[in-house]
């Protein structure tokens, strides 16, 4: 009877808490119908490929592959430079008979959709020539036949000499047989030459590059975001909860000082998880940074100061550590989502607007362009920008949300 009498009161307190049974039942439901319209939307990826020297045949066979968009160019320098600049994911550059394709690679998936659509490119034309050799060399059996029959006709209008029809007979025997071997050696001429080369350069990486490099730079930066949000959502509410927040509201001190203070203490300790974190991640798992390791950190940073604003932001509306945890699928799971992990190429035009408010997106972006491509801090001004913004208006929140506790 205890055991049912504790469990009316536990039953009864859960029910009175309508924030925690919202958190428990509606974010599962929003997080299931989130997961199902970004991966029945996302089964395939578009690729962009550029060409250097190559048939309009060609062209036109890869551009009605689905998915894959070709555009030409009249030289490689050209091609170069759409590449480094995101606008195609690989060169297509064709050397007398040989081909040589060179990749970004910052993006295996792709990396393997174009190799894929031009080894089917490359199938159909070879079969397509193989049928126009074997339609020549049918046609030169048939005019041989047409030949064999006017020499039967004239060794029939002759047969009163029987050894010229004989002569004749083994003429013309020898006549197919040259015929046959020309024709075929003509079709295994053609075979031979439809053959390229092909040869295969990557801008990052090689071939053994997967779709996990690509991951690894928004993965660091998830881990970031996810503990600092963690721990300095998690302390703040503890120190409201046991009265610490309360007594120091009590006091003359402005609002803004206190979220300084606490963003500033919280702060030491998400530079130097960020640090560990970083390098840990770049070492550790080998990965290949083109570009600059201060950089990927100082990214990391700001990104680690925002995750700090937006935990101590959502412990203000927290009442207990577990609604605090219950937070996690509706913050942490969608930043997952539309950083970039998963390619938003596919998706429709308002799930894609999602993710201009998901701060791990513009850090991701940056980093992979660091890491990948080599660019500099100063030229990813944009991205800095909006994770700033992000910043700025938290610590703003911040500032507000404590005005509901100061009770003078």
């Amino acid at each position: 009877m205890r055991t049912i009498g504790i469990m009316n009161r536990v039953l009864k307190e859960l029910f009175r808490d309508k924030r925690t049974l919202a958190l428990m039942f509606v974010a599962p439901i929003l997080v299931m119908l989130l997961m199902s319209v970004i991966f029945n939307t996302n089964a395939s990826t578009d690729v962009s490929v550029g060409t250097v020297s190559v048939s309009q045949k060609l062209n036109k066979e890869m551009g009605g592959i689905k998915h894959v968009t070709v555009k030409s160019y009249d030289t490689k320098q050209d091609a170069k430079k759409a590449l480094n600049d995101e606008k195609v994911d690989a060169i297509i550059k064709k050397n007398g008979n040989n081909y040589s394709l060179t990749y970004a690679n910052t993006d295996s998936t792709k990396t393997a959709t174009v190799k894929l659509a031009f080894k089917n490119v490359l199938t159909a034309t070879s079969i397509s020539q193989l049928k126009s050799a074997l339609k020549q060399s049918t046609k030169a059996t048939v005019k041989l036949q047409a030949q064999l029959q006017a020499l039967q006709k004239q060794q029939t209008a002759a047969s009163a000499m029987t050894g010229s029809v004989t002569a004749a007979k083994q003429n013309a025997a020898k006549q197919a047989t040259a015929a046959k071997a020309q024709s075929t050696n003509h079709a295994t001429k053609s075979t031979s030459q439809s053959t390229p080369k092909i040869t295969n350069h990557y801008v990052y990486g090689d071939k053994d590059t997967g779709y996990f490099a690509k991951m690894l730079p928004i993965l660091m930066g998830f881990f970031v975001f996810f503990f600092v949000f963690l721990i300095s959502g998690m302390a703040l509410l503890k120190e409201r909860t046991t009265g610490t927040l309360d007594r120091l509201l009590a006091t003359p001190v402005k609002r803004s000082s206190i979220v300084f203070g606490y963003m500033l203490s919280y702060g030491v300790l998400a530079v130097i998880q960020t640090i560990v974190i970083v390098l840990t991640t770049v070492w550790l798992l080998g990965i290949e940074v083109v570009g600059s390791m201060a950089s990927v950190v100082v990214i990391n940073l700001i990104l680690a100061l925002v995750a700090l604003a937006f935990g101590i932001l959502l412990s203000t509306f927290a009442n207990s550590e577990f609604q605090m945890m219950q937070f996690i699928p509706l913050v942490i799971i969608p930043q997952v989502f539309f950083s970039g992990i998963i390619p938003l190429d596919s998706m429709a035009d308002w799930v894609k607007a999602i993710s201009y408010i998901i701060p791990l997106k513009y850090s991701g972006e940056a980093v992979n362009d660091i890491i990948m491509r080599g660019t500099s801090i100063w030229n990813l001004g944009f991205d800095i920008s909006i994770l700033l913004i992000f910043l700025v208006g938290l610590t703003i929140l911040n500032v507000i949300g404590l005005k509901r506790y100061r009770k003078v």
